[in-house]
C-alpha cells in the first residue's frame, strides 16, 4: 500500500473532531492517527516476541531435561537475540518530533512510509514464529538430530528481522539535506 492510500484510510477513519483537528493544526490529527496506529502495531510485535522467547524456553528447558547440552548455546543465544529485538520493537521511535526538534518535524507521508514498512514486517515474524513452532513440534517428538539445523535457521531468521528493523528510521529521517 502506498504511502498516500494508507493516509486517505486513516483520514476515512477519523470522526468529526478529528477532522476538525486537521483543519486547525495542519493535520495533526492524522500524525498521531499514524503514530497510534503503529504503535498498536509494534505492540503486536512485541507480544509476538515475547510468546516465541517464552515457548523457545519450553524448548530451551526440554533441551537439557534430555541431556542435550551440545545444543544449550545455540539455544541461549536465540534467547538474548529475542530479548534484544523485542526490545528494540518496544523501545522503537515512533515519529514524534517536537516543534522545535533539531532533527526535523516528521510529515504525514513519512509516518505513512514507517507504517507501511512496519506492516510489511509482519510476514517475517509469521515466518519465525512458525519456524519456532516447529522446532517445538520437533522437541515435543524428541528429534534432536534435526533440531540443530532448524536453530540455525531461525537464528538467521531472527537476525535478518534485526536488520530490517534497523532500517526502519530511515523511512522517518531520510539522509536529505
Amino acid at each position: 500500500m502506498s504511502e498516500k492510500e494508507t493516509i486517505e484510510k486513516v483520514k476515512e477513519r477519523q470522526g468529526v473532531f478529528e477532522k476538525i483537528q486537521n483543519v486547525l493544526t495542519g493535520g495533526y490529527g492524522t500524525k498521531e492517527d499514524l503514530r497510534e496506529f503503529d504503535k498498536k502495531l509494534r505492540d503486536y510485535y512485541y507480544s509476538d516476541f515475547k510468546a516465541m522467547r517464552h515457548r523457545w524456553e519450553e524448548i530451551y528447558l526440554a533441551a537439557l531435561e534430555t541431556r542435550q547440552e551440545a545444543l544449550g548455546d545455540h539455544f541461549k543465544k536465540v534467547i538474548q537475540i529475542l530479548d534484544r529485538i523485542a526490545e528494540k520493537i518496544n523501545r522503537a521511535d515512533y515519529g514524534y518530533a517536537g516543534l522545535w526538534d533539531r532533527k526535523g518535524s516528521i510529515r504525514e507521508k513519512e509516518l505513512a512510509r514507517t507504517f507501511n514498512y512496519d506492516k510489511a514486517l509482519e510476514e517475517d515474524i509469521n515466518s519465525i514464529v512458525n519456524a519456532v513452532d516447529e522446532v517445538h513440534k520437533d522437541a515435543e517428538a524428541e528429534k534432536w538430530d534435526v533440531i540443530e539445523t532448524k536453530v540455525k535457521n531461525i537464528k538467521s531468521l531472527i537476525l535478518d528481522f534485526e536488520s530490517k528493523w534497523n532500517e526502519r528510521e530511515k523511512g522517518f529521517r531520510p539522509l536529505e539535506i
